[in-house]
């Protein structure tokens, strides 16, 4: 497999959204209890124990620009939690997800509509190496399928 890495929100948006209770536009932050399965945590890619506060808000995404650039609704824990960095890992929350989509773009940040894929979060590997394999590829973006939440960016090491 292509070496890669999930890469999560900044710390930085992290400690400013806890900070300042608002999201990237600038709208208060959601706050929820985990009562349930989600509640994926896009700064240490991992889900909400039940219990635990987390936060909902939206997020601007750096990558895309240009045509396909979205906003995100994310959830954060409320607390501080370790920021992912394992190599070669896909992300716990990917995997926990009962059906996401692959999204590679170009150089140009457009979408490479070939290499997308839908799949079960467990069974995503072949299409993130798929993605990360071919030459064009410069990320790889993986959403919720369903609401279309981004979960984790990755990029090639």
């Amino acid at each position: 497999m292509t070496r890669f890495r999930c890469t999560p929100i900044p710390t930085e948006t992290a400690q400013r959204w806890r900070a300042t209770g608002t999201d990237d536009r600038g709208q208060p932050l959601h706050h929820r209890i985990v009562n349930g399965p989600g509640f994926p945590c896009r700064h240490c890619l991992r889900l909400g124990e039940p219990g635990e506060a987390m936060l909902l808000g939206s997020y601007a995404l750096p990558h895309p620009q240009g045509v396909y650039w979205t906003p995100s609704p994310i959830f954060l824990h409320a607390r501080d939690c370790a920021c992912f960095e394992a190599a070669n890992e896909i992300a716990p929350i990917v995997l926990a997800n009962g059906i996401v989509s692959v999204r590679a773009y170009d150089a140009d940040e457009m979408c490479l509509y070939d290499l997308g894929a839908i799949s079960e979060g467990g069974a995503v590997a072949p299409l993130l190496d798929r993605a990360l394999a071919d030459p064009r590829t410069r990320f790889v973006n993986i959403h919720t399928a369903r609401p279309g939440c981004l979960l984790t960016a990755v990029e090639r090491l």
